[in-house]
């Protein structure tokens, strides 16, 4: 086993950031598909899927390449298998789009909020990306994305304030994507509200620290449901246990400091929070935590899901 780093080592602010969309991608693409009704143990503690990334936005600082949009989402499975985090917003008549902010401002050739803007306002809109280049890329919306990943990939959905979660399950149902979706959720009650409207569904729940953990066994969501998503500062390695315990796989955010961190320390960094009892790392540098993670990229294969890489 390797030595785990100085906790408080792990901490340390660094300051730094550049381009990631730097290596050609190898021709194809790798996909992750999960049996009906499997998702759950496809994504449990004890899965041989495990250790995961997960690409924050679906791919963040890529030159020519937004966040939030299906280029983002194909150049990231074109360099590692990924769970794919998107965002999603509601426009003025309802329709559910991808895009981070409540403002056009930052990712888009567009002003405003969304909320305020119609589907017809805002479709002919071009994506910007992190460096604030324009692109030819459309804003996607929900429907387009879960029909893209289908059968490719397991997509995060990050319901934006505002956003009814009762509409985003019946886009899962409509376009038969519950094997391969779970919901964020921040609190408790949200938590509650997505496994009322489906009880099959997985739900990410932040679960930081035991008093948010109490909170969530007071809701009766069976652990088996839930990807505990334990922030972005390292916890002690018994929370970890905790979880894992409970039955509950953790997803650590290193979007941030700690990906500032293992970018000019080394790749190093991932190894041990998989170590602390991390199974998904959360990241903006989807292809060096994969890497570092997975030094082998074999491919995969059991009862719950594949993992291959596609080439046709």
């Amino acid at each position: 086993m390797r030595p785990l780093l100085n906790f408080a080592f792990l901490l340390v602010l660094v300051s730094c950031q550049a381009p990631l969309y730097q290596d050609q991608p190898t021709e194809g693409s790798w996909h992750i598909a999960i049996s009906p009704g499997k998702l759950s143990a496809a994504l449990s503690p004890e899965s041989p899927l495990l250790p995961l990334i997960s690409a924050h936005r679906g791919g963040r600082f890529l030159e020519g390449l937004p966040e939030n949009s299906i280029a983002a989402f194909e150049y990231t499975l074109s360099v590692c298998p990924a769970i794919l985090e998107m965002d999603i917003s509601m426009t003025k008549d309802s329709v559910l789009v991808l895009l981070h902010d409540a403002s056009l401002d930052r990712t888009t050739n567009g002003t405003g909020k969304i909320e305020d803007k119609t589907w017809e306002a805002i479709r002919s809109l071009r994506l910007k990306d992190d460096f604030g280049g324009l692109t030819e890329h459309p804003i996607p919306t929900l429907e387009e994305a879960l029909r893209w990943g289908k059968g490719k990939a397991i997509l995060s959905l990050d319901v934006k304030r505002g956003v009814p979660f009762k509409k985003v399950v019946e886009w899962i149902h409509a376009t038969d994507t519950r094997d391969c979706v779970f919901i964020i959720t921040y609190n408790p009650a949200d938590a509650k509200k997505v496994y009322q409207l489906d009880p099959k569904l997985m739900i990410s729940a932040s679960l930081r620290n035991t008093e948010e953990i109490q909170r969530m066994d007071k809701t009766g969501i069976p652990y088996s449901n839930l990807l505990a998503f334990t922030g972005t500062i390292l916890s002690e390695k018994t929370h970890y246990q905790t979880l894992r315990s409970k039955g509950a796989t953790s997803i650590q955010g290193t979007m941030g400091n700690l990906d500032k961190m293992a970018e000019t320390r080394g790749s190093e960094i991932y190894r041990n929070i998989v170590g602390l009892g991390a199974a998904i790392l959360a990241t903006d540098r989807p292809k060096k935590a994969w890497e570092a993670i997975q030094p082998e990229q074999i491919e995969k294969a059991n009862d719950h899901f594949s993992i291959r890489f596609v080439t046709e």
